[in-house]
């Protein structure tokens, strides 16, 4: 029965972003800080993680995963940032929902698999059969897809979320966040404990891991918390299924260990917001204040009596610590009804802001004008 609903909130969730795709959208019902602005920037049906690939003088491109839509996109933009059409560069993939580009291939998440488009840039009208790089990944699909990207180690960081909303899963296998060369040979663990992220980053001046993680459901409106965690170094465990936001024991695992023996998170989130794709903003054209600091798109709860998040948030670090966690940009969501959700962030070249939102099939820019 829980799969047949799931599958039922998938389907009208499609049906809905196709229906909107076309629709005018309310940008006047955005919220943000004074001196910010939003746009429109591009239509990208189901529009999910985002990657940028070779940028320069002339010029640059985007590449979008999808969820349901089975597809992948790229964006080609020019020398001031305006986007043209999108081309869909694949389909037919299982929620390919994770991109990363590396030295010219565009590498896609698809469950069990992870596959390599070579050259991509010069072939985006006429894309090359992919070269897959792992089909190693387990075949589950709930929390199956996958946010990827590569570290400043040179390694492609893959999730594989636990297959369940709380269970106790092999541990070698699920609840994990694997590390891989880029073509897929010397496949490691480093971090466990980890239901499931579907965002991540590493801070631009140390090179450490952060990462965000949805918390489990059916605890009631207000537990537990969503988790922005720091991993410094591989080999720590973060807590699932046994523990929740650091503190809260799991009312049928928690008695087999103890909340003491895992890693804490930096910042605890709002409860079932589903908190996605996250970055650094390493940009300069937003004021010092935001420099060096955390976005976070959060896609909105549904396993609440009254919808949360549906926005994005910041999150202020100092010297390594969350000093801070506000909302940045909201609107989408208008009462009980939510008309976009936010799914990444991306940070431009001239320091502006990308938004995708898989419910309204967009992609916005939020620039700062002063």
């Amino acid at each position: 029965m829980r799969a047949i609903v799931v599958l039922c909130v998938w389907a009208l969730a499609l049906l809905s972003s196709r229906s909107i795709a076309q629709a005018p959208l309310p940008l006047e019902q955005i919220r943000l800080p004074p001196g910010f602005a939003i746009e429109l920037w591009a239509r990208v049906d189901n529009a999910r993680q985002m990657a940028l690939g070779r940028v320069d003088t002339s010029g640059g491109t985007l590449f979008v995963g999808s969820m349901r839509a089975g597809r992948v996109h790229a964006i080609r933009f020019d020398a001031g940032l305006r986007a043209q059409s999108p081309i869909t560069i694949a389909s037919g993939l299982q929620l390919p929902v994770g991109v990363a580009y590396r030295d010219g291939s565009l590498y896609v998440s698809a469950v069990s698999r992870i596959l390599r488009y070579d050259a991509i840039e010069r072939q985006l009208e006429a894309p090359p059969a992919p070269v897959v790089v792992t089909d190693r990944l387990p075949t589950e699909t709930h929390h199956g897809w996958k946010f990827i990207a590569f570290g400043p180690d040179g390694q492609l960081y893959v999730p594989v979320g636990a297959p369940c909303n709380i269970c106790e899963a092999d541990p070698q296998r699920y609840a994990t966040i694997l590390r891989m060369q880029p073509d897929g040979s010397g496949m490691e663990t480093f971090a466990r404990g980890v239901r499931n992220t579907v965002g991540f980053d590493w801070h631009p001046q140390t090179g450490e891991l952060w990462f965000t993680d949805n918390g489990r459901d059916m605890l009631g409106d207000g537990l537990p918390p969503d988790e922005l965690n720091h991993a410094p170094r591989a080999g720590l465990h973060f807590g699932f299924p046994y523990c929740h936001g650091g503190d809260l024991a799991d009312p049928e695992f928690g008695s087999r260990r103890s909340c003491r023996e895992f890693t804490p998170p930096v910042q605890k989130l709002g409860p079932h917001v589903a908190s996605l794709g996250m970055r650094f903003y390493t940009g300069s054209q937003f004021p010092a204040a935001y420099r060096g600091q955390i976005f976070i798109a959060e896609h909105g709860s549904w396993n609440r009596s009254t919808k949360i998040g549906y926005q994005v948030s910041l999150v202020r670090i100092r010297d390594g610590r969350a000093v801070a966690y506000e909302p940045f940009a909201t609107g989408w969501l208008q009462g009980a009804t939510a008309w976009g959700r936010p799914a990444d962030v991306l940070v431009l070249p001239d320091g502006s802001l990308l938004v995708s939102d898989d419910a309204a099939g967009a992609i916005y820019r939020i620039r700062y004008h002063g």
